[in-house]
């Protein structure tokens, strides 16, 4: 049990089927691209009904309008979640300070994910991994590869570039007690192109002790069981899942297969 007072969850494997809500719409970008969108003909509140009627314990929740402008929007839509569904939530985009972060705890989230000032604000960050615990805050290190082979960490829901290195800042967060790690490979995100094993497998032998999110690319059970493999400890799912190409039943399997 953390300084909160949240149990920690056993050593597994979990799958987070993902709603990214941009306008109030489920839709999906290719490699952060917001003029490269598909939209779903469904709600968001009925996709993630449908996900925990087929067994899902987590839901990923993303804010595409706050990731770039700010200003977490899905404050109603959480709490009708919270109280409709047995879901717990993981959910981001937008948080810009302390106080955007405690009101979407106060609308129900289990775990916010922080991405861009995760990247800005390290220090700030690993105080709050120290205030709220390492159990509540999931941090997204989202990175594109350099053409010199250096993974880089754009923020700004991937449309501004930091500069910043993604191996060093791992590293500060680790020293900083962090438990969740969300890392997409930007390449991959939307393109149904499997999931960068590599990097996930770098991220693994560098941070063992954190517990991994896959994200990005991932088409079917056997990347799902490949992602295991890789090392991480949850995998978050969205295209294929919406595309009905995966089959959320069937990969909720491998949270209960023996390693």
């Amino acid at each position: 049990m953390d300084n909160t007072g949240v149990q920690a969850p056993e050593a597994g494997f979990t799958l987070l089927p993902a709603i990214d809500v941009r306008e109030g719409r489920v839709v999906r970008l290719r490699q952060g691209d917001y003029a490269s969108e598909t939209r779903y003909p469904v709600e968001p509140l009925e996709a993630a009904r449908a996900y925990a009627t087929a067994g899902a314990g987590w839901l990923h929740l993303v804010d595409l309008d706050a990731a770039r402008a700010g200003g977490y929007t899905l404050k109603p839509l959480l709490a009708e979640l919270k109280a409709t569904t047995a879901l717990q939530v993981q959910t981001g985009g937008g948080v810009r300070d302390e106080s955007g972060l405690r009101a979407i705890f106060d609308a129900g989230a289990d775990r916010v994910v922080i991405g861009s000032l995760a990247v800005r604000e390290p220090e700030m960050i690993a105080g709050w991994l120290a205030d709220f615990g390492p159990e509540r805050i999931t941090v997204a290190l989202d990175a594109r590869q350099a053409s010199d082979g250096r993974w880089l960490l754009p923020t700004a829901g991937w449309t501004r570039d930091s500069g910043v290195e993604l191996e060093p800042l791992l590293r500060h967060y680790m020293d900083a007690g962090l438990r969740h790690l969300l890392c997409t490979d930007i390449a991959k995100d939307g393109m149904l192109a499997g999931p960068n094993l590599g990097l996930y497998r770098q991220l693994h032998a560098i941070a063992p002790d954190v517990l991994l999110q896959a994200s990005g690319g991932i088409r079917d059970v056997a990347d799902v069981r490949a992602a295991r493999d890789a090392g991480c400890a949850a995998a978050v799912l969205g295209k294929a899942l919406l595309d009905g190409r995966l089959d959320l039943v069937g990969a909720l399997a491998e949270e209960r297969a023996p390693c």
